[in-house]
């Protein structure tokens, strides 16, 4: 299959690294094994509501826990329903480096647009060890646009612009980053750096943009994905009347997803009601929503018509 490209177009549609990029969990199975069909429906759903891409088996997606055989099911099945139409971001992150490798090949082979990683986690790594593990990540991408994932609160390495510019050295096909640190400011430093930083704070799109972001990767895009594209062109057009009331709307939204602690399990609950079809659970030891716990978040979802299928963009 050949990779999508940003100059890659649907529709009259350029695509690019730009705008909305849900981070949707991984519909799984009893057994653990990807369910393509919940797959292939979720992405289709997200597609239909002017996203411009995904970020595939990121924490939400619960990349690191997936098995080698279901991160590469994710990997194939994204390039096939995403291929002319959007752009797939494939987290390869990894706890070896031979296994991030490996992911990054596949996510080549299988006509994902990009790779992104996580610096390595677990073990304590000197820059120069994060930079080896890069490299060897990105060689394997065989040329593929590397997106860095900006996620101290989980990997215990913060990268800041100082470390981004020794990344961007040793690793050329480094284009960008999903910034998910705390400090906000930073994505105006990346963003004259050169670099597409997405932001990773799903509560606040609008001022990510405004500090130079090129868009927003985030869990609550997954489930609400008409409203974060309807802001994104209120933004593009210049409407900044229309894309502050869509701001002010997003903290409910955002609010649901981060209910009890379980975004990937709240995910699957509102897109299994949402798109008639169960996208399963998150994988042990990933929080979980009690059966009650449940019935509480679909009952925020349905306030906020989150659990009624939309119509497609332009209908």
């Amino acid at each position: 299959m050949t990779p999508a490209t940003t100059n890659g177009s649907h529709s009259g549609k350029t695509l690019e690294f730009k705008g909305v990029f849900p981070a949707p969990p991984t519909p799984t199975n009893a057994d653990g094994s990807v369910n393509e069909k919940a797959l292939r429906a979720m992405l289709e759903d997200n597609i239909a509501n002017g996203v411009g891409g995904f970020w595939m088996a990121g924490s939400t997606g619960e990349g690191p826990i997936l098995t080698e055989e279901a991160r590469a099911t994710v990997a194939r099945v994204s390039g096939e329903v995403t291929n002319g139409r959007a752009l797939a971001i494939m987290h390869v992150g990894a706890i070896s480096t031979a296994s991030a490798a490996k992911a990054a090949k596949e996510a080549k082979e299988s006509g994902c647009a990009a790779v992104c990683c996580v610096p390595p986690f677990f073990f304590r790594t000197t820059d120069q060890s994060r930079i080896d593990h890069y490299k060897a990540v990105a060689d394997a991408a065989d040329g593929l646009p590397f997106f860095v994932y900006n996620l101290p609160q989980l990997t215990q390495v913060e990268t800041v612009p100082a470390l981004m510019e020794k990344f961007m050295a040793a690793v050329p096909t480094i284009v960008g980053l999903k910034h998910s640190a705390a400090n906000f400011m930073d994505i105006r430093a990346f963003a004259d750096m050169g670099l597409k930083c997405f932001s990773g704070n799903g509560a606040l799109p609008l001022p990510a943009l405004t500090l130079g972001a090129v868009g927003t990767v985030d869990a609550p895009l997954s489930i609400a994905p008409w409203h974060y594209a309807e802001l994104f062109s209120a933004w593009e057009r210049g409407d900044m009347a229309r894309a502050q009331e869509l701001q002010d709307g997003v903290s409910e939204i955002v609010k649901v997803v981060r209910m009890f602690d379980a975004p990937s399990d709240v995910c699957k609950t509102i897109l299994s009601e949402r798109l008639g079809i169960d996208m399963g659970r998150s994988i042990p030891p990933v929080n979980r929503l009690t059966a009650e716990q449940q019935q509480e978040v679909l009952k925020r979802a349905r306030a906020l018509d989150l659990t009624k299928v939309h119509a497609p963009v332009g209908v």
